[in-house]
């Protein structure tokens, strides 16, 4: 994957608790879903900051893992810097959100609505966002 920094680990690679790794798993990929997988119930990260913590490639690189690997991991609580439910996921997201208590705002009614996803609740980010202390 040329679009992502660092490079596939060969497929007997293993991670530094010794357990066995994805197969073929970039080591960029692999630090972005182990990032997802710390943050708690109920908090999230953008992408944007998931790249800022790892201080290597950017949202979409960030993304890109998302969509190719994030299966594996709570990506639910890895999202866009406006709040808005991953498209095409956002009734299960939300499902998510609302077990987790995720601070949500309710979408406002608009006449003006273009698209369902104006009516979607969007997560609170200033209140929801993880800075990756504590818990």
């Amino acid at each position: 994957m040329a679009d992502m920094p660092g490079e596939e680990k060969p497929a007997s690679a293993h991670d530094a608790s010794g357990e066995d790794a994805l197969p073929g798993l970039p080591d960029y990929a692999e630090r972005v879903l182990d990032v997802a997988d710390l943050i708690p119930p109920g908090r999230v990260m953008t992408y944007g900051d998931i790249a800022e913590w790892l201080e290597e490639g950017g949202p979409r690189q960030v993304g890109r893992v998302m969509s190719l690997y994030g299966g594996a991991v709570p990506w639910w609580r890895v999202v866009r810097s406006d709040g808005v439910p991953l498209p095409g996921k956002e009734r299960q997201a939300l499902d998510h959100y609302h077990a987790e208590g995720t601070p949500l705002r309710e979408a406002a009614p608009s006449s003006r609505a273009r698209s369902h996803i104006s009516r979607v609740p969007r997560i609170d980010i200033r209140r929801a966002r993880w800075d990756g202390s504590g818990g």
